[in-house]
C-alpha cells in the first residue's frame, strides 16, 4: 500500500505516515521511544516539512548512520541506500561506484542527499509519498537484472536490514550477473578466468602524505571488492574511481 500525506490528512493519518517512514527507511527495525525523531515528527505534523524532508532527517539520523554506515561494509551501505531511499536495487557497477566515491570524497550527508535530491526520487515519490519497494515492478527496472536483484535485498516483511552486515550484491553487480546473487566456488576461484576484475584508483593515503604525488591503483576480483575498499578506507585514502578491466 502506498502511503501519502495530504493537506486533509488527520493526526492518525500522519502517525501512519511516520510509522511507514520509520519502517521502510530504517529497514523494518524496532524503534524505541528514545530513538524517535520527535522534533522532525512535530515539524511534519504541523506542515513545516514534507515527507521528503522527514525521510532525509531519518536517513541522516544516528539510528541510520550507526546501523548502516558505521556497522556495514561500504558496498552494503550503498546497496541499502538504494533500497531504503529509492525502493530498488542498484542496476550496475557504475551506479555503485559513483556512490562509494561520493561517500568517501564528500561524506555521509552528501551521499544521503544524492538519493533524496535526485530526479528519480522526485518522480517516484514527490514530496509526500513514503518510499516503498518499487523494485519488483518491471517498469522501474530498465535492466532486467535489477528486477532479479531486489529479491536479494528485500526478503519479505519479517526482514530487518541491519541483521545482514555484508553485501548481498557485490558479486552480482560487479560481474553483471543476472540472477546469481552469490557466486559458486566453480566461478570465483583464483585463476578460474571467469570472474571479472576491477581497477580501484585512489589518492591521498596517510602513509603516502610525505610524497609530492600520492596515488595508487589496485586490481581486484569482483568477490574481493568490499574487503579491498575497507582496507583502502583504513589508510585514509580517497577512492577516485572504480572501473572494470575489459
Amino acid at each position: 500500500m502506498v502511503l501519502e500525506l495530504w493537506p486533509s490528512s488527520s493526526l492518525e493519518d500522519i502517525q501512519t505516515v511516520i510509522r511507514g517512514v520509520y519502517k521502510y527507511v530504517l529497514g523494518n527495525p524496532h524503534v524505541m521511544e528514545s530513538e524517535r525523531l520527535t522534533e522532525a515528527e512535530s515539524q511534519l505534523s504541523d506542515g513545516s516539512i514534507s515527507v521528503r524532508e522527514f525521510v532525509r532527517a531519518v536517513a541522516k539520523s544516528d539510528f541510520y548512520r550507526s546501523r548502516y554506515f558505521e556497522s556495514c561494509a561500504p558496498y552494503r551501505f550503498v546497496e541499502l541506500n538504494f533500497l531504503h531511499l529509492l525502493g530498488r536495487a542498484p542496476q550496475d557497477q557504475k551506479e555503485v561506484s559513483e556512490h562509494i566515491v561520493r561517500c568517501v570524497a564528500e561524506g555521509y550527508d552528501a551521499e544521503i542527499d544524492s538519493y533524496i535530491d535526485s530526479d528519480e526520487y522526485a518522480n517516484a515519490f514527490g514530496e509526500n509519498v513514503v518510499p516503498y519497494d518499487r523494485g519488483k515492478a518491471t517498469e522501474n527496472n530498465p535492466k532486467q537484472m535489477g528486477y532479479n536483484r531486489i529479491f536479494a535485498l528485500d526478503r519479505g516483511p519479517s526482514q530487518v536490514s541491519s541483521s545482514v552486515k555484508s553485501s548481498q550484491l557485490v558479486y552480482a553487480v560487479a560481474a553483471g550477473a543476472g540472477t546469481k546473487i552469490k557466486a559458486s566456488s566453480t566461478t570465483v576461484g583464483t585463476g578460474s578466468g571467469t570472474e571479472k576484475r576491477f581497477k580501484i584508483s585512489t589518492s591521498g593515503a596517510k602513509f603516502d602524505s610525505p610524497r609530492r604525488v600520492s596515488s595508487n591503483e589496485y586490481i581486484v576480483s569482483a568477490s574481493k571488492m568490499t574487503p579491498q575498499i575497507q582496507r583502502i578506507q583504513r589508510t585514509g585514502a580517497k577512492i577516485v574511481s572504480i572501473t572494470e578491466i575489459v
